[in-house]
């Protein structure tokens, strides 16, 4: 019989880094409560129709990557390879976006059949936010803020913010031309994922990882030459506010964004210690997002950041401690304390609800359940046996034991007790 395991791409979450994941969503549930941003949930199918709309047909998400198939009434539908489509969607369907104001975020999983590297799985999680119906730069700077802070509260350090102006769609267009005709002189030394992207898509080819690609490309005229007086004043506008926050930005000309919704600024915080994986969130404009889904006008700008990305990102950066490892491991002797552990358990559960306690079951020797009080990572270990339970106390250890470090706790005094000592 066959080894049963997971598909190629399609990660099983275990217990330590789940403990990661969850850090990561109640962060930005905080942060976004902080900035008065509201969840939004969304489906994980969508008709397939929407993200041809949304993404752009000639994206490497549409042509290669995308999870379809027809479903058992004949409709083509596809698992969502991204989450902002859906926002908008959702938005236009339920009547919120028209002349209206709205800040929602999202956390979730999303699918694309790509390759598998560090930090990059088929089935992958998403964290990001959405802001719609407001044109100014100043809330291109919130939401940079806003992905600062909650890069800075999970406690990532090292990043750099590059940013860029794709202009509008007049200002694209001239610049696509451009882009064109400069390439075309290079064509047979392009890498062939860019000669594919000529004529199609060129403003992907400034994204290549290709050493060759990016030499041709170093000498590229630059869409910042292209802009038109508004996209150019909106990008003033944004890099000032940026200032105003003490936020640090680099200018980064051949950034783009892999999605064809993409226009005017666009962002990414980046990192050098994930090799070739160097983008940790990303984001920008898409004020013709909405309309081109059949929405009235609304501009709109956001991001989204991989979660396993920020995941091994913590653990490289050795921020990830255990949050989930107990505070206090409970051992127990005998029949008689084990059923007395079991209530005082839940008495300290309900005293202090904050404390994680894991209370040791199936028996064993004591030397063996302080093996695993050890393993556990607890501060404390409790042990109740027949001589505890007939002085109605609990002994308390540090973990790993140490000299002198006994105390001898009375059950009604425990909760106050272990308050102290685990300050």
């Amino acid at each position: 019989m066959s080894k049963l395991q997971s598909l190629r791409g399609f990660n099983d979450v275990l217990p330590a880094q789940a403990a990661l994941f969850r850090r990561v969503f109640t962060t930005a549930a905080d942060v976004a409560a902080r900035y008065g941003y509201g969840e939004i949930r969304l489906p994980l199918l969508e008709a397939t129709t929407l993200f041809k709309r949304a993404v752009g047909e000639v994206t490497d998400v549409i042509e290669k990557e995308m999870y379809s198939f027809d479903d058992r009434d004949g409709m083509s539908v596809s698992l969502r390879p991204e989450l902002t489509a859906g926002v908008v969607r959702a938005g236009i369907e339920h009547g919120l976006l028209h002349n209206q104001q709205q800040r929602f975020w999202y956390a979730g999983p999303a699918f694309r059949h790509e390759r598998p590297q560090a930090g990059r799985y088929r089935q992958f999680h998403q964290v990001g936010v959405e802001a719609y119906g407001m044109v100014g730069p100043d809330i291109d700077a919130e939401v940079i803020a806003f992905s600062q802070r909650f890069l800075t509260s999970l406690g990532i350090g090292g990043l750099k913010l590059e940013i860029n102006s794709l202009g509008g769609s007049e200002a694209r267009a001239h610049y696509r031309a451009a882009l064109i005709e400069y390439l075309s002189h290079f064509e047979s030394d392009l890498d062939e994922d860019s000669r594919r992207r000529l004529h199609s898509n060129p403003l992907r080819v400034l994204d290549s990882k290709v050493p060759r690609t990016r030499e041709i490309v170093a000498g590229a005229p630059q869409l910042a030459n292209h802009l038109e007086d508004e996209s150019r004043a909106h990008f003033d506008g944004w890099r000032q506010a940026l200032e105003d926050l003490g936020i640090a930005y680099e200018i980064n000309p051949q950034l783009v964004r892999g999605l064809d919704y993409y226009t005017r600024g666009v962002f990414e915080w980046t990192t050098t210690e994930l090799g070739s994986q160097g983008t940790v969130l990303a984001g920008g404009r898409y004020d013709n997002l909405v309309a081109q889904l059949g929405g009235s006008p609304s501009p709109a700008v956001g991001w989204a950041s991989g979660v396993e990305r920020l995941v091994l990102l913590l653990e490289k950066q050795q921020a990830a401690a255990a949050v989930d490892a107990p505070e206090v491991y409970f051992c127990t002797l005998g029949e008689a304390a084990e059923r007395r552990a079991r209530t005082l358990a839940e008495t300290l559960r309900n005293a202090m609800p904050t404390l994680r306690l894991l209370l040791n079951a199936g028996g064993g020797k004591l030397k063996s359940q302080l093996g695993r009080a050890e393993k556990s990572g607890a501060r404390l270990t409790l042990v109740l046996g027949e001589a505890e339970l007939a002085q109605g106390a609990v002994q308390v250890k540090s973990t790993p034991p140490a000299a002198g470090t006994d105390a001898l706790l009375p059950f009604e005094a425990l909760p106050a007790g272990l308050a102290i000592l685990l300050r």
